[in-house]
Formats: C-alpha cells, structure tokens, sequence
C-alpha cells in the first residue's frame, strides 16, 4: 500500500526547531570565534549580526519554497519544479556531495576527539558513529529527533557556560574597537559557515506535521535563536579575554572558560564538542538521505533508494547509502581540499534556491504560499 511505503509525520514545532537549532550551533563556533575576534576585533559580534543576516535572506527563500513544496526533496524539489528535471538532478547531487564531505569532515573531528578522551584509534570513532547514527536513524525519526535534542541541550548549555563565565567581564572593554572594517566583513563570511544547518530543517518536511506551516516557523526561531546566542557569546569571549589572543588561539572558548575553571575547562569543551560533530553528523545524514529519497521517489535517482522500512518508515536503504559515501571519504583521511569544492558548492544550491523561488512567483503566481517572503 501506498501509505505503508511513505514517510512518517512525527516531528511537531518544538522539536524540528531544537534539531535545527543543534544542527547550527555545531562544533565549528569552537573554532570560528577565535579566528573572527581576530579579524573584527571587539566588533565580533557585529560580525555575527551580519552574517546571521545574510543567512536570513537565504532562510527566507527556503521558507516560501517549503511552504509550496513540503516534500523531502528540499532544494532538488525546489530547482526542479522552476528549471526542470536535469538543472534539479545537478542541483540535488551538490547538496548529496555536500552532505557526504561534511559528515564525513565532521565525522573525522569527532573521532580525534574521542581518541583524546578516549585513547583509541580515531578511525575506530569515527567509523563507529557512522555504524551507530545509521541504525537510530532507521529504527525512527522520532528517536533520531529525540538524540539531537538531547545534544542540542548539551549545545546551548555549553555556550551558555560560556556566558556565564564572562558576567563579571562585561563592559569593560570598548564593544567598538576594531582593528580593520574590512575585517569585520572579512569575519562575517568566515562566520556565515556557523550559520549552515538551517536548511537541514527543510529537508525534514515530510515528517514534520503541517509542514506548511511549521517548517517556516522552525526556520525563522532557529536562526533568529542562534543569531542572539552567538552574539552573547561574541561579547562575553572578548569582555574575558583581549581580541588578539583569542585570534592567535585553536580552543578560544576553551580558554575563556578557562579564565574560572582552569584546566578543566580543556576537559569540559571537549565533551561537548564531541556531542557537537555527533549531532551535526546526525543531522546532516538524516537530511542528505531524505534528498536522496525524494530524488529516488521522484525517478530521478534509482527506485531502490526510495524503499522506506515496513516498520519503522525511514528510508533506509538511503540512511545506509549516505552513511557508506561518507565513510568512503573518511578513509581518505585528509578531506580539506573537498571540504572547501563542498563549501563553494553550498553557495551555488543557495544561488540555484533563491533564483528558483523568483522564477516561480512569475511561473506558478496561482499556487498557495502559507508563508511568503515579503
């Protein structure tokens, strides 16, 4: 029956926004906030305001679409139903790729990370997360949703920590002191990779109740949620400690909370940056299968990858097929070069996004748009 082979509608506003929200925070906020501080200045956090903005534009187009076309094809749905079968098929393939080389990038962080706890091999972790994620992922939405909520607690908690350790900081430093304007700038598109994740929130249409309206709300929370959080803790991370030594440092955050909690502090990050790889691994896959099963389901790609489980109603043989081209690139061990043809490549399905939801109010001006882009 066609119900039995079709995706189930489990996810509500709550939870769809938390998977998102996670998704965006991620582990690279570790990373990119020493190198932004050290571009913007104090400044850092006007950095984040207007990265977070550029991203909301981008964020708005994904809003109508999925309000038209609540289906888990996602940007392939969206550039087929404007350009057509091959210019979707092109399209849908980058964000496959893309979904492969960040979870397998992400993937290979969370293995060093466990090997540093741990003292085990990386590749062990590493391999281990794909065994692990691909196996919640088909046993149910609902428990891959609940996982990432877990994780996006563990998130918000340890950015919150962060904030928290700089209170006593506050004001006493110039929030406008800038080395360079054009670092600000240069800082907003270092900064604009923390924001992706928000489209992972789309591709989940088709198991999330009254997508139409949901998806866009999700969306507009979860950018708008983490747009405010980063900027606290851009304005907490140089009140603690002075911009050119957050630039000069590879753990800035760890260093701030370092300021009260010493060496544990070292400990702390990692932990939570190793529940942050494993969720956007988690919600990186559970997006990228589902474009791969509305391809299959749409023809565009071969009709066993759009098998759903009698049981547990995920596209599982999708699950397996994402989870097995990410640890292929994970043996290759050194993904930088990739990862930055992946990067390049998201800025191209957003190009190919926004220009699909133009051509379309011009093409399909009749069909209903819950939410519309003003």
């Amino acid at each position: 029956m066609k119900g039995e082979s079709e995706l189930k509608k489990e996810l509500n506003l709550i939870e769809v926004t938390l998977v998102g929200i996670g998704n965006i925070l991620g582990a690279g906020i570790y990373v990119l906030m020493g190198k932004a501080a050290g571009l913007a200045g104090n400044m850092v956090w006007f950095s984040f305001l207007f990265a977070g903005a550029t991203a909301t534009f981008s964020a708005l187009s994904y809003m109508e679409l999925a309000s038209m076309f609540p289906r888990a094809g996602a940007e392939y749905g969206f550039v087929r139903r404007a350009f057509g079968e091959r210019i979707g098929l092109f399209v849908g393939l980058l964000v496959i790729y893309f979904v492969a080389i960040t979870s397998s990038a992400v993937a290979l962080g969370f293995g060093k990370y466990f090997s540093n706890l741990f003292g085990n091999g990386y590749l062990i972790g590493t391999l281990g997360l794909f065994i692990f994620l691909s196996l919640i992922m088909i046993y149910g939405i609902k428990e891959s949703a609940r996982l990432a909520i877990f994780i996006s607690l563990i998130e918000v908690s340890g950015l919150l920590i962060v904030i928290y350790t700089g209170l006593p900081y506050l004001g006493t430093v110039n929030y406008f002191e800038t080395p360079d304007l054009a670092g600000i700038f240069e800082a907003s598109t270092l900064i604009f990779f923390a924001f992706l994740g928000f489209e992972d929130i789309v591709r989940l249409s088709q198991e999330t109740k009254e997508a139409e309206k949901t998806t866009p709300k999700a969306l507009l929370i979860a950018i708008f949620f983490t747009v405010f959080l980063y900027m606290c803790v851009a304005v907490t991370a140089v009140s603690v400690l002075d911009f050119r030594v957050l630039g000069l440092s590879s753990v800035p955050l760890a260093d701030v909370v370092a300021i009260s909690m010493g060496n544990k502090a070292f400990v702390l990050m990692s932990w939570i940056a190793l529940f942050s790889t494993m969720n956007t691994v988690l919600v990186v896959m559970l997006g990228g299968s589902r474009i791969v099963y509305g391809m299959a389901d749409s023809g565009s790609l071969p009709n066993f990858l759009s098998r759903v489980h009698p049981s547990y109603r995920t596209p599982w043989v999708a699950i397996l097929g994402v989870a097995f081209l990410s640890a292929l690139f994970v043996l290759f061990r050194d993904v930088a070069i990739v990862a930055n043809i992946a990067n390049f490549m998201i800025f191209i399905v957003f190009f190919m996004v926004n220009i699909s939801l133009i051509k379309l109010r011009y093409t399909d001006p009749g069909r209903k748009r819950p939410f519309k882009v003003p």
